[in-house]
């Protein structure tokens, strides 16, 4: 049995509220996301993980990646590098998407598995009405963070890791 799609399990407010929990642990307690509609760029970069079990998806933070290397430095705040090696925006902008899915996860039918992070091209969506998607702005930078069900099938063997 699969679960209901993804607007039936969770909301856009229930998104928002999970993410400014997780920017502030992760960004610093002066740090806030205001949910305003905001285009994106044409260029952007997106980190996700996904989620198998009874709803299958990704949860994905999407940005310019300006914005990206901005996250990045203030994850890594204690101790910053000089400078930022694309390693270290992978890691870091790729955690971020991990919290996040992590605190998904956690809300939806379960058991579920919760893939290892990845970073790169926004991946493709499956229906709209699979798809709960947070605009919003950090530091006058447009995101999103988009809850979305798998528009391809998950295998949980390939890249993913019991939680």
């Amino acid at each position: 049995m699969t679960a209901p799609p993804i607007t039936e399990l969770i909301d856009a407010g229930t998104v928002q509220g999970i993410a400014d929990e997780v920017w502030v642990a992760m960004l610093g307690e002066d740090e806030f996301l205001v949910p305003l509609p905001a285009e994106l760029p044409t260029e952007t970069v997106s980190a996700w993980v996904s989620v198998s079990g009874p709803w299958n998806g990704a949860v994905v933070l999407t940005c310019a990646p300006a914005t990206a290397e901005e996250l990045t430095r203030f994850v890594l705040q204690a101790h910053p590098p000089e400078l930022l090696e694309n390693g270290d925006v992978t890691d870091a902008f790729g955690e971020l998407a991990n919290v996040l899915g992590g605190n998904v996860k956690s809300l939806l039918p379960g058991p579920s598995k919760l893939g290892l992070p990845e970073v790169g091209t926004t991946p493709s969506a499956g229906s709209p009405v699979d798809t709960c998607r947070v605009d919003a702005v950090w530091r006058g930078h447009p995101l999103s963070i988009t809850v979305q069900g798998a528009a391809a099938p998950v295998h949980p063997e390939r890249n993913e890791v019991p939680l």
